[in-house]
């Protein structure tokens, strides 16, 4: 059994707490482990932006002209956490995206888009909710 550490938990300030509950539920059942990257949880407009220009090919929204779900709190990115270090490998996305979605419908009723079922843009660390999902 997992748990996200003080250093994610801290990462999630400002997104829907609704989102919090699942990743704290969600991870205690998890196949692998993960945590919270830096930035993965609320973004300001200026944050976005630099990670626009920083790595264009991870986010396409400048956070002025096309926001984020990440400004919103609506959203989360995540790390598998194998052997003690943080791994970037599709192959661990997928088993915890399926929990983290199981979770969220079963025990919160809550659909949790999965960045890895995108259509025009795969984005495996990422997650969120739609608002009109927040209740």
């Amino acid at each position: 059994m997992y748990k996200l550490s003080k250093r994610s938990l801290s990462r999630l300030k400002g997104i829907e707490p609704i989102l919090i509950a699942i990743l704290v539920d969600a991870i205690k059942t998890s196949p692998y482990d993960f945590g919270i990257p830096q930035h993965g949880g609320l973004r300001t407009e200026s944050e976005q932006y630099a990670l626009y220009l920083k790595r264009p090919k991870v986010t396409r929204l400048d956070g002025t002209k096309r926001k984020s779900y990440h400004q919103t709190g609506r959203a989360f990115d995540i790390y598998a956490y194998v052997n003690g270090k943080p791994t970037w490998e599709e192959k661990y996305y997928d088993p915890i995206a399926h929990n983290l979605q199981k979770v969220a419908k079963e025990r919160y009723n809550v659909e949790l888009q999965w960045g890895g079922h995108f259509k025009t843009f795969v984005d495996l660390p990422h997650f969120q909710i739609a608002k009109s999902e927040i209740k």
